[in-house]
């Protein structure tokens, strides 16, 4: 395997582990979805999938059984344990929104930096989604949860993705209060594409800009004091 495909099968294999511990997506005992369409959705060839799949078996993240399925086993949340405590601390807004104008502005720019090919294409269908739900009036807290996700995945910083549970309850936060707020709301479709254009673009600095603006959008419009 070369450096390449084994930094790759890496990567895959945090971007799993993410769903897991910091999206929620899966729980212990659940079964991962079927090969060619995880491996659509992480935007990874099968073979890629493969070995990260086995990466995180050595870890015991995950449990491969043979005919049956891949399943997420009960020590899959242990690491991240001690994160989920600082989550659990009640920091009211004012503090979680001032943490993210801390990091998610830098993580942004190191999204346009190092993202994968893979990595910006989710962000874009996430955030294309994320749009839809709001013209729709369709609850976006889960896309929200994983647009920003996705942009500490492609930072390839473990630290920064281990941060997301704490900085979840600012962006769960800002969709409730947000709900009957069209001014919000529009600014949240123009934020995201303004965002996503600039991590298209592999531009670290307008990346950067945009996330700063976009969360000074929110503590300003939802009166986050």
């Amino acid at each position: 395997m070369t450096a390449q495909n084994k930094m790759l099968s890496q990567n895959t294999a945090e971007n799993i582990r993410s769903m897991i511990t910091i999206e929620k997506r899966f729980a212990p005992g659940d079964r991962l979805p079927n090969e060619q369409d995880l491996a659509d959705e992480l935007h990874v060839s099968r073979t890629t999938l493969r070995e990260a799949v086995k990466i995180l078996a050595a870890y015991r993240v995950l449990e491969i059984r043979r005919g049956i399925g891949t399943f997420v086993t009960e020590e899959a949340l242990n690491e991240t344990q001690d994160f989920e405590q600082l989550a659990d601390v009640k920091a009211n807004a004012k503090d979680l929104y001032e943490m993210r104008l801390i990091f998610e502005p830098e993580a942004a720019a190191l999204a346009a930096l190092r993202g994968t090919e893979g990595e910006i294409r989710r962000i874009l269908e996430i955030g294309e989604h994320i749009e839809q739900e709001i013209l729709s009036n369709r609850d976006r807290t889960d896309d929200e949860h994983a647009f920003h996700r996705a942009i500490a995945q492609a930072t390839h910083n473990e630290f920064m993705n281990k941060l997301m549970p704490v900085l979840y309850q600012a962006i769960s936060k800002g969709v409730v209060l947000s709900e009957k707020n069209e001014q919000v709301k529009n600014h949240t479709m123009e934020d995201h594409r303004m965002i996503m254009e600039f991590l298209e673009q592999r531009n670290p600095e307008g990346a950067r800009s945009a996330m700063k603006i976009h969360i000074l959008h929110a503590i300003k419009e939802l009166n986050i004091e």
